[in-house]
């Protein structure tokens, strides 16, 4: 029984480092550098797999096996770590680009914010100033009619002043004496 199960631990064994191992291509001859010219036909290339030199032999003993087993078990956990290494780092910078998109979104909303603020800053300012230029003309036009209102009316008493002068002058020649000054200045 303990044969068996030897047997059957040491075929799980190979099964495992089978499956673990890597075809890896023999480099080229150097007589294959000089035929760089022609095109090379991969179809029928020859790969050599590393069994024999790697593989525990029953006759090695089990101080040997378990070294080689440990080995693989080590190895197995490097991979693990190296893989758990790189999912973190993955996992990072998904989380630093999940937060810059935030950022970035957050910026422009910030930013078209402002500038509908400025907007209708620039818009009430618009309006005031079209109200106070309002203002202002509406002051010029009460301004040229209050001007044009005083005009009229020194027209009127210049017409009226005239009037009373040609009527006096009038009166002078009628009566042929000369005015006096005395009545320029009562008059004013």
């Amino acid at each position: 029984m303990a044969a068996e199960e030897a047997k059957k631990v040491e075929v799980e064994a190979t099964k495992d480092i089978a499956e673990e191992k890597a075809v890896v291509p023999l480099p080229p001859p150097p007589a294959a550098a000089k035929l760089a010219d022609k095109p090379v036909d991969d179809s029928k290339a020859i790969v050599a797999v590393k069994d024999a030199a790697e593989k525990p032999t029953a006759t090695e003993g089990s101080t040997e096996r378990d070294a080689y087993l440990a080995k693989i078990v080590s190895e197995k956990r490097l991979t693990l770590i190296t893989a758990w290494e790189e999912s973190e780092k993955a996992r990072a910078e998904n989380r630093a680009a999940k937060k810059l998109a935030y950022i970035t979104s957050w910026e422009n909303a910030k930013k078209a914010e402002m500038e509908a603020e400025l907007k209708k800053i620039e818009e009430q300012l618009e309006k005031k100033k079209a109200a106070y230029e309002e203002k202002l003309k509406n002051k010029l036009a009460m301004l040229h009619k209050t001007a044009e209102e005083k005009r009229a009316l020194t027209e009127a008493k210049r017409g009226e002043e005239i009037i009373m002068a040609e009527e006096l002058a009038a009166k002078y020649r009628a009566k042929g004496e000369a005015p006096t000054k005395l009545f320029g200045l009562l008059k004013a």
